[in-house]
Formats: structure tokens, sequence, C-alpha cells
């Protein structure tokens, strides 16, 4: 019964990143606002109501697999273990990412996330969107900063810094892939890169929200 279900839901994840990568590539060929969500149902092979099941709406097709990561710095806050301060969880995290060649941090070897990265860029839904998944992620980490420190004002404060600091970082990868730099020489001075970003934020943060 285990391996059935495994086998399931191996095959729905199958299904929904076919649909996912067609519906992008429409996207990108004609624009987002010249797609319907049927032409992305036809291309697939799959009916209307199977998208939806899969992508509640059209920019859906977009964010759902990666909108996740917009909440990457208040998980690393939230897990972080004792005695680690909320600017090295996300200086920690971010490294890590950059080791993996995470398209989330902009390092990433293959075509298709600079494709979606752009469209979110030439899109205006799309960028509100983007930006309003961003805020959300950044309020995360400020509640979860402001529970642990019992500071309801200098958490916001905290959060909008780590996050900018994150943000400038990915742009600085995105740049410069953009140049046509590969991942691998673009990850090797990351970590100078993050100390200098992070540790002028260390600066002001000094000592605080350091898990107990």
């Amino acid at each position: 019964m285990a391996e059935a279900m495994g086998l399931r839901e191996r095959k729905k994840q199958q299904t929904a990143r076919r649909i996912h990568r067609i519906a992008v590539a429409l996207f990108v060929e004609r624009g987002f606002d010249n797609v319907s969500v049927q032409e992305i149902a036809d291309a697939s092979e799959v009916s209307k109501m199977t998208v939806f099941n899969y992508f509640g709406t059209k920019e859906d097709l977009v964010f759902s697999p990666v909108e996740e990561h917009f909440g990457d710095a208040a998980r690393a806050v939230r897990e972080r273990a004792p005695g680690e301060s909320a600017v090295d969880a996300v200086r920690r995290q971010f490294l890590a990412m950059v080791d993996a060649r995470d398209a989330s941090v902009g390092l990433h070897r293959e075509p298709f996330a600079r494709q979606v990265r752009q469209l979110v860029l030439n899109t205006p839904v799309l960028m509100e969107r983007a930006f309003l998944a961003a805020q959300k992620g950044t309020r995360e980490l400020a509640a979860q900063l402001a529970e642990e420190t019992g500071d309801p004002t200098l958490a916001p404060i905290a959060a909008a810094t780590l996050s900018a600091a994150r943000s400038a970082l990915i742009e600085e990868h995105h740049r410069r892939l953009d140049a046509g730099e590969n991942p691998d020489e673009i990850a090797a001075d990351a970590p100078e890169r993050a100390r200098h970003a992070f540790g002028l934020i260390e600066k002001g943060l000094k000592g605080y929200a350091v898990k107990s």
C-alpha cells in the first residue's frame, strides 16, 4: 500500500512539473496575458480542471514550485541551534544554498530558472505577486523574531535588514549570470561577499536574538 501511494505521489509530482514547465514555455513564447489556462491544458494533454487541481490560479502556474523559498530566512531563524544568532542562521543557510547551487539564490545551470525570472520581471502581475510573497516572508521572519525577543518594534527592522541583505546578494548572482559567468565562478567568492554583507548587519544587530 505504501509503495502504491509512493508511486501515485511521484506521478502527481511529475504531472505538476510537466504542466509547470509547459506553462512557463508558453508564457515566455507568447506573454503571460496571451496564454489561457485551456491552452496550457491542451498542450499538457490534461483537462482544464486538472490544471486547476494542481495550480489554484494562473499565477500559481509560475509561482507554486518556488514560492516557499520566500520564507527561507524565517525558516533558518526558526530552526537554528541554541546559541546561534539570527544573523548567523540566515548567513549559514544562504551559504549552504550557494554550495548546493540552489536556483532560489540565483545559482543554477539550466536556462529554465532564468526564463522564469525574466518572465516575472517582464510581467507586472507576476512582479506584484513576487513583491507580496517577499513581503510575506519578511513579515514571517519579523513575527518569529518578535515572539522570541518580546520586542515588536525592533523585530521588523531586523527582519527587513536581513531580507534586504539576502536579496542584494541574490541579485548580484543574477547580474553576474546575465553577464556570462558560470555558477561555480560566482559561488567561489560568495562566502566573502556574504561575510561583508552580513558583517555590516552584525555591527548593528550584534547580540540580537541569540537563541537561549
